[in-house]
């Protein structure tokens, strides 16, 4: 393989060295193309074949399906790691020994108690306001209380400032949802584990006991994990770009769950669901809609099958999938809107026309009906996709700091007017 790329301009060439990462990518290193070119620059609308860093952390190769984090595949980490395992790995490179995970579960609990006067920020949002609206706002005011910088140079700050977030954040995600339904506000315990708490700050009713159900909670660690990271995607590259400006951590969090929000991305289970209901109110005819997303004519399209990035099977969904059966099966939920979802797996799976195009269902289908069956409402699913893609959001945060990347700073190709002259208002 050469080891230059050569671009040939009006007769004229010009060398660029290429880079090769450890799972043998190839990339063509530009970043002297504008100045050795005089001006010119490369366009590619949605940066799908630019690569805007060099990272360590999560490895994609969606041709064969493949997702790794810091070398383990997703896999072995979903039977054999825990959550906040898997975060500590994401963060700082290794997988913890037993004495660092237990510090890390202990200082993640010592900075799970968040300022009461957030609850005055929270007590100003009504009730219909969409709980991605409401998160965002609450990352973001932490900065308000937690004022001072991170010495990104000192591990010891960086390591506080992780575990400070890791400890609040599973917190607002409890209360955005006690807020929407109307339940005081919960700090869960110390003595449990991080998704145990998770769950009962969430669904704990003021005049009962709660009790955990191991089921659940094994379903909703898979779940965390699974979306821990995906490499360079919109929120990610979001974090990444807004800490770029040496924005705190909180601020670049905040920034990356707004983006998050869209229904292209973290959006996505919940369209799953907003479909369902549409199936549901449509008679629930499977068979209708499957044609429907057969039917190139036809507007309709089956959210929750087939990945952007993955042309094959996502890994993800396999996974999910057996934990989506255990805790259907463990819940005995009457839901006709999971018979239509399970109607709907069934027949892809077998269809010659999804099977053809591997359109199988992916993670965000079954994650949808985990959630849906645990009782968290549609418009909650992308705040618990923040949830388990706050470690993966760290890693890349700390990780550009660490490699002193460059403000981000894209470039484009204008198509405006050119040079006018400016007429008086009475004259146009």
């Amino acid at each position: 393989m050469s080891e230059k790329a050569t671009l040939e301009l009006n007769g004229q060439k010009y060398d660029f060295p290429l880079k090769s990462g450890t799972e043998n990518e190839t990339a063509i290193d530009i970043s002297s193309l504008r100045n050795s070119t005089k001006g010119i620059i490369t366009l590619d609308s949605g940066f799908k074949n630019t690569g805007s860093c060099e990272s360590a952390i999560t490895f994609l190769d969606g041709e064969k399906g493949i997702l790794r984090y810091r070398g383990y595949s997703i896999e072995e980490l979903a039977e054999k790691a825990d959550f906040l395992e898997v975060a500590y790995l994401l963060i700082f490179g290794e997988l913890p020994t037993q004495e660092q995970n237990l510090k890390f579960h202990n200082d993640i609990k010592a900075q799970s108690v968040v300022d009461e006067d957030v609850k005055k920020i929270l007590d100003a949002f009504p009730k219909t306001a969409h709980p991605m609206g409401v998160l965002s706002s609450l990352t973001s005011a932490l900065t308000a209380f937690n004022p001072s910088s991170v010495n990104v140079n000192s591990e010891e700050d960086m390591y506080k400032a992780i575990v400070k977030i890791m400890g609040k954040f599973p917190v607002l995600v409890a209360w955005t949802l006690r807020k929407k339904n109307g339940l005081p506000l919960d700090y869960g315990e110390k003595n449990i584990g991080y998704v145990e708490n998770v769950l009962k700050m969430m669904f704990k009713q003021p005049n009962e006991d709660y009790v955990q159900n191991k089921v659940l909670i094994e379903a909703l660690d898979k779940l965390l994990i699974l979306h821990a990271d995906h490499e360079q995607n919109c929120s990610t590259s979001t974090v990444r770009i807004v800490g770029s400006s040496h924005a705190g951590l909180f601020a670049s969090l905040s920034a990356g769950i707004s983006a998050l929000w869209g229904p292209l991305h973290g959006g996505a289970n919940q369209a799953v669901l907003e479909m369902l209901e549409a199936i549901k109110a449509d008679d629930g005819d499977t068979k209708k809609y499957m044609a429907k997303a057969k039917d190139k004519n036809d507007p309709f399209r089956l959210m929750g099958f087939g990945h952007r990035v993955y042309k094959n099977f996502d890994p993800r969904a396999r996974i999910i999938k057996k934990a989506a059966d255990e805790v259907l099966e463990d819940l005995g939920i009457e839901d006709p809107i999971l018979d239509i979802a399970k109607g709907l797996e069934q027949e892809a799976l077998k269809d010659p026309y999804f099977v053809d195009r591997k359109l199988y269902p992916n993670v965000d289908f079954y994650s949808g009906i985990i959630y849906r069956a645990m009782g968290i409402p549609t418009d909650m699913f992308t705040v618990m996709f923040a949830l388990g893609r706050l470690p993966g959001w760290i890693a890349q945060w700390r990780e550009m700091r660490l490699n002193n990347e460059p403000i981000g700073r894209p470039r484009q190709l204008y198509v405006g007017a050119t040079e006018r002259s400016f007429v008086e208002v009475d004259k146009r």
